[in-house]
Parts: structure tokens; sequence; C-alpha cells
């Protein structure tokens, strides 16, 4: 059971953002996608949740070809992404924000504003649920883009740079946090990240892209003693 690019390929007109790229996420792992920026990890996640058709390749879902579905069907199959942007309707409360989600997802009403409520409180922020979404600080915004995506029920979990702006504290949090989702939820879970101590801490496997190809895949001590992904990431010294 996994999800799955393989050998994708987009172009955006002359320029080849990603080049044959494969990549597997498995139920139950925590996946790091790193890379410079501009390296494609965004793009690859685009297609990886539907919202970026590739060229070439096709998108896998538990062997399934996901490649004609959109974004919203996606999500009801189970592949659930957040964005670094968290874009929170400021002018509903914070519970309505995750139940919209939810609606749009196909879940009724009812079963919604549960889902919602269930959610909120699991990652603590359920004390804000009746307030205005416009008034949270950061870190209960993000905390609510993330219980959005988990009121979905995720079977795999894309998570774009969830710990921008967070300071060291709130990135050991975040980093709990993942990892009792893997528990919680059984799903997997790719990260997206430029933290790389919160990447060598928190994930399996770690799958490196430059100029949109893989670079290199493999454990973190893999990776990050790897001469190439230093020259072409990190500089002469890992981070």
């Amino acid at each position: 059971m996994d999800l799955r690019s393989e050998n994708v390929s987009v172009r955006f007109g002359g320029l080849l953002a990603i080049q044959d790229v494969s990549l597997t996420l498995g139920l139950g792992e925590i996946l790091g996608l790193i890379g410079p920026n501009g390296a494609g990890k965004t793009t690859l996640v685009n297609l990886l949740s539907g919202f970026q058709r590739p060229h070439r390749g096709a998108i896998l879902l538990d062997g399934r070809p996901l490649r004609t579905l959109r974004a919203h069907k996606f999500a009801r199959a189970g592949v659930v992404r957040t964005f670094q942007a968290v874009r929170l309707f400021p002018r509903l409360t914070v519970s309505e924000n995750v139940e919209v989600a939810c609606v749009g997802a196909g879940v009724g009403r009812t079963a919604a504003r549960a889902l919602a409520r269930e959610m909120l409180e699991y990652l603590g922020v359920g004390h804000r649920r009746h307030a205005l979404a416009g008034g949270l600080n950061y870190g209960d915004e993000r905390r609510v883009g993330l219980a959005r995506a988990l009121a979905l029920r995720p079977r795999y979990l894309l998570l774009d740079e969830p710990a921008a702006g967070l300071n060291v504290g709130e990135a050991d949090q975040l980093r709990v946090m993942i990892g009792d989702i893997r528990k919680k939820f059984g799903c997997g879970i790719l990260v997206i990240e430029h933290n790389m101590s919160l990447i060598r801490r928190l994930c399996d496997r770690v799958h490196v892209l430059t100029t949109g190809r893989t670079l290199t895949s493999g454990s973190p001590g893999e990776v990050f003693s790897n001469p190439r992904v230093r020259e072409a990431y990190l500089g002469s010294r890992t981070a």
C-alpha cells in the first residue's frame, strides 16, 4: 500500500520543472523531501495531490493510476495536503474553516462539525473554535490548517514546509506532533522542509531533489553523509 510517482515529468513552457522523478510513500512512513529552492519539491507535491498533472509518467495510489483525477478526488481517495500559506477564511470561525474543508470533501454538515471539534481539540486549539480565524496568531493558524487536513482522515498526508516561521522550541513540538499523527492515524506522511534538524530527527527516509531530478534517497544517515548532497544542497558541511 503506497502513494507513488513513476517517472513523472512536468514542463512549464520551456522549463522542465520535474524530470523522470520516481518517489514512493508507504503507509505509516515519514518521508522527508528536501532540496534547494527551485528544485521542484512543491511541483512534485502538486503532482502527488492532484493539483498538477504530469506531462509524462503517472501517479499511483495502491497501484491504481490517479492521473486523470482532480485535487478534490485525490482528497476523497485519502491523499491530503497542507500549504505553506495556510489560507484560512478570516471572517469564518476556526471551526467553520475546518467544517468547510470537510463538506467540500463530501462529509455531511453534522459530521463535519463533529470532526472539526475533534481535530481542533486534538491539536490543542479547541478553545479557539468559536473565534474568527483572522484573529489567530501564526502558530495557531498553522494548527488549524493541519486540523483541516486531518479532519479528512488522510491515508497519505503531504506537509509543505510545516516548520516555516517556527522557532526551535515550536519546531520540536511540531516534530513530536507529526510522530503522534503517524501513530494515531497510521498514515504515510511526506514532509517538505528546509529545517534539516527536523528532517534528521523525524524522517524514516529522505528524498533529495535538485534541478527537477532525484539526486539520491535513503535513510537520513545515508543522505546527509552523501558528498553530492553536501555539495548540491548543504554546502561543504551538513546543517
